[in-house]
């Protein structure tokens, strides 16, 4: 996945300043970001605080490593039952 280059702060002062009324057009072009971008922010951190931000991104980190690891192991397991299965 790719790194944003805005930090939690970063992204909800943006957010903060589109709720104060500065035009989306604008901020986007004051911060080099484009529209979709911050409708993108908006729909998934919109209400949040940057605690929550962050526990966010500790538990989609975590959950993909738990994917990862179900995957390896289901793949084990689908391996010992071929090699048990064949005769010999």
């Amino acid at each position: 996945m790719k790194q944003s280059k805005y930090s939690d702060a970063q992204i909800m002062s943006i957010l903060k300043q589109a709720e104060g009324g500065v035009l989306v057009t604008e901020l986007c072009r004051e911060h080099g970001m484009s529209n979709a971008s911050f409708y993108k922010w908006r729909s998934k951190f919109g209400g949040m605080d940057a605690s929550l931000i962050s526990r966010m991104k500790l538990l989609e980190e975590e959950n993909k490593r738990l994917k990862k690891m179900y995957a390896e192991k289901s793949m084990q397991a689908d391996l010992l039952k071929e090699a048990l299965g064949k005769k010999w």
